[in-house]
């Protein structure tokens, strides 16, 4: 056993010095302070960011199919009143959503940018009495109800209650609905009087809208859009000016739920309308984003890049009519964005590194200021310096 105890002692890595032989310097015992404060400083360091998270990002083939979109937006045109205003979307895959009112809110704003009135799109005013029938005559008190569509009836049985079902009729046969002020429901409803109310002011629209995740756009038009041959048209009321101010403000723009860092360039955009009449576009490219937290919730989202274009038009056409367009496509790339903390093994071994590191590097400084203590003190005594 004896013999085992005394191999061991051979391998002894650290030999130890008796204490009757230890030189301590002034020198050595500012550099083992200093060395000292390195490692308590860098100790801390380290433990702060053991206990903070960081993010590791990946990049990933986008497979995921049959998705839908969020689209979150809040939109402010100071020029185009609220009752003119409407918001149309389509996709690729031939998908379209005209006059959209669903989870959309107006607000109604003056010239300085106050709040005039807050609606939520598509309530209407309630009818009068007596409302103008099908057959011509004036509803009585047994009767039902069915307006005329004012020869835009796809068959005979179909009633046209309301300015919008109107309208709704006129899209559908892919007519412009130029005679409103002829129109017993939109007169009833007060929608002329309405536009002529809001004349001079302008809207601000926010809300979101759900779409396929596949390439297609929305946009925002002055005047009710309809669809005829594929092609988006404007339903240019009589009354309407020949042209439209689309100055707009982009409060906020985001494809899907908010997560920690992202960025949204067009939150805050603003373009100053300086012609008659424009279109204005934003090309824009969409990457889905999956982040997850420390606690282990996921977010399913999106981040974007986008460049932007304007069309002066100096008349409205078929294929070009004035409005803010976001057309939008998907990237095949996914981004993953994961929390979490560094390993504790990690940890430990950095903070083995500072201090032996530290030890290394003082021993290695006290060393030289200790020999070149002693050579200068040597050639002292010889005289070398006088």
């Amino acid at each position: 056993m004896e013999n085992v105890f005394s191999k061991l002692r051979n391998l002894d890595a650290y030999p130890k010095v008796n204490e009757d032989f230890y030189s301590r310097t002034l020198s050595g015992g500012i550099i083992t302070l200093v060395s000292s404060l390195a490692i308590v400083f860098l100790f801390f360091s380290e433990f702060r960011l053991y206990l903070h998270t960081v993010t590791e990002t990946k990049l990933l083939v986008d497979t995921s199919r049959g998705e839908a979109l969020r689209i979150n937006f809040d939109v402010t045109f100071p020029a185009v009143p609220c009752t003119l205003l409407s918001l149309d979307a389509m996709d690729i895959s031939g998908e379209q959503h005209l006059d959209i009112k669903h989870d959309i809110i107006k607000k109604r704003i003056n010239a300085y940018g106050g709040v005039i009135e807050s609606r939520q799109d598509g309530i209407g005013a309630p009818k009068i009495e007596k409302p103008l029938q099908r057959h011509g005559g004036r509803l009585e008190h047994n009767e039902t109800y069915c307006g005329s569509c004012f020869g835009a009836e796809q068959s005979d049985d179909d009633c046209c209650n309301s300015c919008e079902e109107v309208r709704e009729a006129y899209r559908r046969k892919g007519w412009a609905m130029t005679n409103v002020d002829l129109i017993d429901q939109c007169k009833r409803e007060g929608f002329i009087q309405r536009v002529k109310d809001e004349d001079g002011e302008g809207c601000n629209i926010h809300g979101s809208l759900e779409v396929n995740k596949v390439a297609g756009n929305f946009h925002f038009a002055p005047g009710k859009s309809f669809h005829q041959t594929n092609i988006f048209l404007s339903d240019l009321l009589a009354f309407q000016k020949d042209s439209y101010n689309i100055s707009h403000r982009i409060n906020r723009l985001a494809f899907g739920e908010y997560f920690p860092g992202v960025v949204n360039p067009l939150d805050g955009a603003q373009w100053i309308h300086e012609t008659s009449n424009g279109m204005y576009q934003y090309f824009i490219k969409v990457v889905p984003t999956i982040y997850t937290d420390i606690s282990g919730r996921t977010v399913h989202s999106n981040q974007y890049s986008v460049t932007q274009h304007f069309k002066n038009l100096e008349f409205i056409s078929l294929n070009s009519h004035p409005g803010v367009f976001f057309i939008y496509d998907f990237s095949p790339i996914k981004v993953t964005f994961k929390e979490e903390h560094i390993s504790f093994l990690h940890f430990i071994t950095n903070i083995c590194a500072v201090i032996g590191g530290i030890f290394t590097v003082a021993g290695i400084i006290d060393s030289f200021v200790y020999h070149g203590q002693r050579r200068m003190k040597k050639k002292m005594d010889i005289g070398k310096f006088r």
